[in-house]
């Protein structure tokens, strides 16, 4: 065999290769995806507040986030997000004032199942729904006026859409949006306030994910 042929079937095999890969799905079923993000916590917040009136007001928190998704089949997929999220917290236009109420840190792990749309190999988007349970790990008072915070966990609903675009190989970068229904009730000083909050963020990341 000449070298120019070996040469040949060798730029052959490669195209070969290479179009196999481009032709691989970015996931499938049985597939599992790891992302780790960087999260943006948006809160839409409002609340009630007995008996001194007034609103809230909630910090926006910056965070890294990872996230697990499984393929029950080709595009349909369970997610788990894994992170925690510090607020600074003020109560607004009371009939005392405006006051600092404390710091609370919340795990909030969502689970979703997604749809994955099967554009192309290498782009999908997807939508996806389900549920959040939020957890209050941390609460501190700011002192002053407030001595004493207490905040119920809760469940709610979450929405979701996103994209994953493929990097090479088993890579992939990834943006998505959620909207999380979250109302929680406080309690100050031992009760003697108590508040209704809709904290509801929207929670926007940006990141990479890993086939496995």
């Amino acid at each position: 065999m000449s070298f120019r042929t070996r040469a040949l079937l060798a730029t052959a095999a490669m195209a070969l290769a290479t179009s196999a890969q481009a032709a691989e799905p970015m996931a499938s079923a049985g597939d599992l995806v790891v992302r780790a993000r960087g999260i943006a916590v948006i809160p839409d917040e409002s609340a009630t507040i007995t008996p001194i009136g007034g609103d809230v007001g909630i910090d926006t928190a910056v965070m890294p986030e990872l996230d697990f998704s499984y393929f029950v089949t080709d595009t349909v997929a369970f997610e788990l997000i894994a992170a925690v999220s510090p607020h600074d917290v003020r109560a607004i236009g009371t009939s005392i004032g405006d006051a600092d109420v404390g710091d609370l840190l919340l795990l909030p792990p969502t689970l979703t199942v997604q749809y994955h749309m099967p554009l192309s190999d290498d782009l999908k988007p997807y939508v996806g729904a389900g549920i959040n349970a939020t957890f209050f790990i941390d609460e501190d008072a700011a002192g002053g006026v407030v001595t004493d915070v207490n905040a119920k966990d809760t469940l709610g609903w979450a929405l979701q859409a996103g994209v994953d675009y493929r990097l090479s190989g088993r890579w992939m970068f990834n943006v998505d949006v959620k909207r999380l229904f979250l109302d929680t009730k406080v309690k100050l000083n031992g009760g003697a306030i108590d508040a209704k909050v809709n904290i509801d963020p929207w929670i926007v990341g940006v990141g990479f994910g890993y086939r496995f």
